[in-house]
């Protein structure tokens, strides 16, 4: 066994893992809802008061964003999930195995972004299913993918704010 394989198995590395179960789970419901929901809010399935789900595509990023475009917006945001899980990868190697949290964080926001990236790739939009609304407002559609991003993006704040010391 040489040093550098000792050394990617002591890092953040072996975390990916997580990154693979997110992309695999958010797939797997993707094509659940596809296969078994009718498409549009006419075809949601009222769960709770407050909760639907349903099958809508979303052409842009969050709250649907430039997706109003032409199709460029596909490519673009694929290059950043690319650079970005890329980058959280890198980070990954350098860190320790056991700093749980930030491994964490990252796979969650690196199996997002590929869950996300797959469906941009190979059907031209994302898929989203989850509808949370409160009275008249809705919050925009989403799926496990953004769910995982977001919460790994709130972990590392919530890192940032916990490790800052007063000077």
């Amino acid at each position: 066994m040489n040093e550098k394989s000792l050394t990617l198995r002591q890092s953040g590395v072996r975390w990916l893992w997580l990154a693979a179960l997110v992309f695999i789970l958010d797939i797997g419901i993707k094509y659940l809802v596809m296969d078994n929901m009718g498409y549009g809010w006419a075809n949601r399935i009222e769960i709770m008061p407050f909760f639907n789900l349903l099958y809508v595509h979303n052409y842009g990023a969050a709250f649907s964003f430039l997706s109003d475009q032409s199709g460029w917006q596909r490519w673009f945001f694929a290059c950043i999930a690319f650079f970005v899980s890329g980058l959280l990868t890198f980070w990954m190697s350098k860190l320790p195995a056991n700093e749980k949290w930030n491994n964490v964080a990252y796979a969650m926001i690196i199996g997002g972004a590929i869950g996300n990236v797959f469906d941009r790739i190979v059907h031209g939009f994302v898929i989203d299913y989850l509808d949370f609304f409160w009275g008249s407002y809705h919050w925009p559609a989403f799926n496990l993918a953004d769910s995982a991003i977001c919460v790994g993006a709130a972990m590392i704040i919530l890192d940032g704010l916990r490790n800052k010391k007063i000077e």
